[in-house]
């Protein structure tokens, strides 16, 4: 019988190797992308900018739309965990405050640090009752102010006095959001379209050839410009935010159609495909039981490829005044506050959702490349 020291040393077991001869093609995959640290490091950043930006009401100390008007374009302020005391160190999460003094000439404000003065707030504090992804009631954040009176700008704040901070979490949610959606759309898109041309091929693989090209002639950024100036403006915030997404997804689909007809036309001919014609398979469940698994893994690495396509397309459309605007909050509409050299000059920054976007766009890259190596059989530096 089993005891309970042996139960135990269960836990102490160190983990069994896997087989590489008898491990699956998930397993597979797994392996190989796990010895590419870039990717693996990418994995790990992209989940957590991902949880922070669907959990925005709970990471974010104030709600976007929050002001203090009299901070405006106020820096940001250093952040420490301990105060000296007479007793000694004390744990006491704090702000540095500012005195704000204000030129009566130019009219123009100054900041400087007030060494008595502190702004405390607490990990995992109280707040006023909010509802988290907009259903879920709650009345704790990560971190809670203890006195909202107080300047609490981290990272600074924009032109309204409204703190950067909790702005470029909750344009995270809509920035990191349209890349999924927009993409989801391109994929149906482009399995279907795709799919199709290359599965029955002669007239109706013509006619889709031509399409994608005449698609693909044209520049993507004035397409884009077009589409989304061709919106009503008298439209709510909601309905532009799916619209922009479709229209990103239906302009980009080509691409993927490219991919899946490429490897269709391989497919199409081999034993099993013709083995499910004589087995009375309708097209769509040849498609969708034989051969999309059969090259799921590539459709994943360009899935992680277009991403960043995406998140490029809004970014530029609303920085440019052409995507959604306030108040919807998202990085591009937090960037057209940076169109004003004098205002990037005195107030740096107000560039931070750039650097955001540049560090998302670099992860979602090494992690498209991670996975394209990954799921090439044919790649010897992941199989060693």
């Amino acid at each position: 019988m089993t005891t309970l020291v042996d139960k135990l040393n269960i836990f102490k077991r160190k983990p069994q190797k896997i087989d590489l001869a008898e491990a699956t093609a998930t397993q597979l995959i797994l392996i190989k992308l796990r010895r590419h640290k870039l990717a693996w490091a990418s994995i790990w950043l992209l989940g957590i900018a991902y949880f922070v930006a669907a959990f925005a009401e709970f990471f974010a100390p104030f709600e976007s739309g929050d002001s203090w008007r009299r901070y405006t374009y106020a820096p940001p302020q250093e952040m420490n965990f301990f105060e000296t005391t007479e007793q000694g160190w004390r744990w006491a999460p704090h702000l540095t405050v500012f005195k704000v003094k204000t030129d009566p000439m130019t009219l123009q404000k100054s900041y400087e640090i007030d060494e008595n003065n502190k702004s405390y707030f607490s990990f995992f504090g109280e707040s006023e009752p909010y509802r988290l992804m907009g259903f879920i009631p709650m009345s704790t954040k990560f971190i809670a102010p203890h006195d909202k009176k107080k300047p609490f700008f981290w990272l600074g704040s924009d032109r309204m006095g409204r703190d950067m901070f909790s702005r470029v979490i909750f344009g995270a949610r809509i920035s990191l959001s349209v890349g999924l959606m927009g993409v989801f759309f391109s994929l149906v898109i482009g399995i279907s379209v795709g799919g199709i041309a290359g599965l029955r091929g002669g007239w109706i693989d013509n006619v889709i050839n031509r399409t994608m090209e005449i698609i693909k002639a044209i520049p993507t950024l004035p397409l884009w410009m077009a589409l989304t100036a061709s919106l009503p403006r008298e439209w709510d915030s909601i309905t532009k935010y799916f619209l922009v997404t479709l229209i990103l997804g239906c302009v980009t689909w080509p691409d993927m159609a490219r991919e899946v007809r490429s490897r269709f036309m391989a497919l199409r001919n081999e034993e099993f495909v013709n083995a499910a014609w004589l087995d009375g398979n309708t097209q769509p469940q040849i498609i969708r039981r034989y051969m999309l698994p059969n090259f799921m893994s590539h459709i994943i690495a360009n899935v992680t490829l277009a991403i960043p396509t995406m998140i490029l397309g809004e970014t530029a459309l609303s920085f440019l005044g052409l995507g959604l605007q306030a108040p919807v909050v998202s990085w591009g509409v937090l960037l057209q506050e940076a169109q004003n050299i004098r205002s990037v000059a005195d107030a740096p920054w107000l560039l931070l959702p750039a650097a955001m976007v540049v560090i998302v766009i670099l992860a979602m890259n090494s992690l498209g490349d991670g996975l394209r190596d990954a799921t090439d059989p044919y790649h010897e530096q992941g199989a060693k």
